[in-house]
């Protein structure tokens, strides 16, 4: 990304005003996520409930350009696209510290969701609607020439009824350029695509050249994932699985799929990544798959012509079983975020700095 973007310029930080945070103003609350080189924590933005990102430099001038530059890079990304499967970004600052704000998603991410299901399934119809939230936030990165990088349900997040999937964290994601030779092995090794390996070497930080197909690959895996919820390539450690997908062309078992559900699977981890589907495909592909799927509409029961005989039949019943239908309170979704920020419960940001 050059200058001309409005967003920074030789690793700059020149945020639009609109989007620039008042750290005064910032309240941070419970810690709420954990990652290498950041904390993410609940906390208030002008009485609004938000999720607080705060970014570790590091420890060497190495370490510290390197961590500078993916902020720098993820607010720019952030910032120049808005969709509803998008977290909503609210702003940054850099000083005193690095932060990122974004609404605050209380649905937990959907690998914690997947986890606390086992060894239950996803309702097929309900997997394949958080798979097409998914892909319509892909659709939209892809749209806008950014490749996210690292697909994966740790960084996708539901919304408190548990309905919606939002997709997250755009640390790793980069505009993609036909020129640019970008880093291979950027990713979770599970999920991460077999081009991003060298077919000689995995020495880190080699460069390569790889498009936006990186990502559909990684959909294949959370998709799989959402329907089996099970570990893709169980049994494998993190590099064993990159091993066997980039030298050995092995994928997780789709023979137990119906056949066009496989299909979409298996046409997304291709390992030519030009056969695989863009995502503005992918989501027709899940489309045409819920409509062949449904269940034909019920036939409208015939009206029985009026027995003239007798005003006072008595006529059955409802059906049992129509409360069934009705959606019950899912007593395992969190409760609302603290809104009283004057008890104590938040802690001023400059005391996190």
């Amino acid at each position: 990304m050059g200058s001309g973007n409005g967003f920074y310029s030789g690793g700059e930080f020149n945020l639009e005003a609109k989007w620039l945070i008042d750290p005064k103003l910032l309240f941070v609350g419970p810690k709420i996520g954990e990652g290498a080189h950041a904390k993410v924590y609940e906390g208030k933005y002008k009485n609004k409930n938000v999720a607080i990102k705060i970014v570790n430099k590091g420890d060497t001038p190495e370490n510290i350009a390197k961590i500078e530059g993916r902020f720098v890079r993820e607010v720019a990304m952030l910032s120049k696209v808005q969709h509803k499967n998008l977290v909503k970004f609210i702003g940054a600052c850099k000083a005193p510290i690095m932060v990122i704000v974004t609404e605050l998603l209380t649905g937990g991410t959907l690998r914690k969701y997947l986890v606390n299901m086992r060894p239950r399934n996803l309702d097929t119809r309900v997997a394949i609607g958080f798979a097409l939230d998914i892909a319509r936030a892909m659709e939209c990165l892809h749209s806008h020439g950014i490749i996210h990088r690292d697909l994966k349900p740790e960084n996708l997040l539901l919304t408190a009824d548990h309905k919606t999937v939002k997709l997250a964290d755009f640390g790793l994601a980069r505009e993609e350029s036909l020129t640019e030779m970008m880093t291979a092995e950027t990713g979770t090794y599970r999920w991460m695509a077999p081009e991003l390996y060298s077919t000689v070497t995995l020495r880190h930080g080699e460069k390569k050249h790889y498009n936006h197909k990186v990502d559909a690959y990684s959909f294949a895996i959370v998709l799989w994932e959402l329907i089996h919820n099970k570990l893709p390539f169980e049994g494998m450690s993190n590099l064993q699985a990159a091993y066997a997908a980039a030298f050995k062309n092995v994928r997780p078992s789709a023979d137990d799929l119906p056949e066009e559900l496989a299909l979409i699977v298996t046409s997304c981890w291709k390992e030519d990544p030009n056969a695989r589907p863009n995502f503005t495909q992918i989501i027709q592909m899940l489309h045409n798959y819920l409509s062949a799927s449904s269940p034909p509409e019920p036939r409208p029961t015939a009206i029985p012509p009026r027995i003239f005989a007798s005003q006072n039949a008595v006529f059955s019943p409802d059906s049992p079983g129509t409360s069934t239908l009705i959606a019950k309170t899912d007593e395992s979704t969190p409760k609302a975020p603290i809104e009283d920020t004057s008890r104590g419960i938040f802690s001023c940001f400059y005391r996190c700095c």
